[in-house]
């Protein structure tokens, strides 16, 4: 495999056919419990995305060394470290945010999502491979948690970018649109149930669409069987 074909594999795997949040359904705990405004998600996504390219490329950077009797507990305290980093870096810049996500954000290091990657690729692969698997995962990772917060936030209360300041900073308030007006939130699209509903919609409407791309490719034809017609002489 060239290494232009191996980058273009790993984009289609981790944004498409094998989405940790859509195919594989790992971290699933933060993504349906932080999603109900499309700004947490945002924050969320970024904050693994991170994690998972900085892990990804130190794990693979250290991999001769690491004896595999104890690579496992060495693979979360690299992920833990670099939780660490996004913590302290949100609680400085953006702690209005930080508490918004409230312990999801350390939550993180458990996020099988990013142990998975460690294990599976990150540790038999180059740093430069590494890294751009790591990206591939966390976007493919980030689009899942921005679609369901856009769906939750649009149903339960009519907006998007609400809270936006808590990320960008206090222009960012313009960026608020109300998309319709509400007498009162609707409170299953915010509240976890929603979640778990829109979330299997999401999975359907992906099963869907990869079975109408495979009922246009072409079909292999198949061989023609030749009947063979004993003969009995006997008689």
């Amino acid at each position: 495999m060239t290494e232009r074909s191996e980058y273009k594999e790993l984009s289609w795997q981790g944004l498409w056919k094998n989405n940790p949040g859509l195919v594989q359904l790992l971290g699933l705990c933060p993504l349906l419990a932080v999603t109900n405004t499309l700004t947490n998600a945002i924050g969320l996504g970024l904050a693994t995305l991170l994690v998972l390219v900085c892990s990804n490329a130190t794990v693979s950077a250290i991999r001769q060394w690491v004896p595999k009797e104890v690579r496992i507990p060495i693979f979360v305290l690299i992920i833990a470290a670099f939780v660490t980093c996004v913590q302290l870096l949100m609680n400085a810049f953006t702690y209005g945010l930080y508490q918004s996500l409230g312990i999801f954000l350390p939550l993180i290091v458990t996020n099988c999502a990013i142990i998975g990657r460690a294990e599976a690729y990150a540790s038999k692969n180059p740093v430069k491979q590494a890294s751009f698997d790591g990206l591939m995962m966390g976007l493919g990772f980030a689009f899942v948690l921005m679609t369901l917060g856009a769906i939750r936030e649009i149903l339960g209360q009519g907006t998007l970018f609400d809270g936006a300041e808590l990320l960008l900073g206090n222009w960012a308030t313009v960026l608020r649109i109300e998309v319709f007006s509400f007498d009162s939130k609707f409170l299953l699209a915010i509240l976890p149930p929603g979640a778990f509903i829109a979330m299997g919609f999401l999975i359907a409407a992906k099963n869907s669409i990869d079975s109408r791309i495979a009922d246009k490719q072409p079909k292999p034809e198949q061989s023609q069987t030749i009947e063979r017609v004993r003969v009995n002489f006997e008689g």
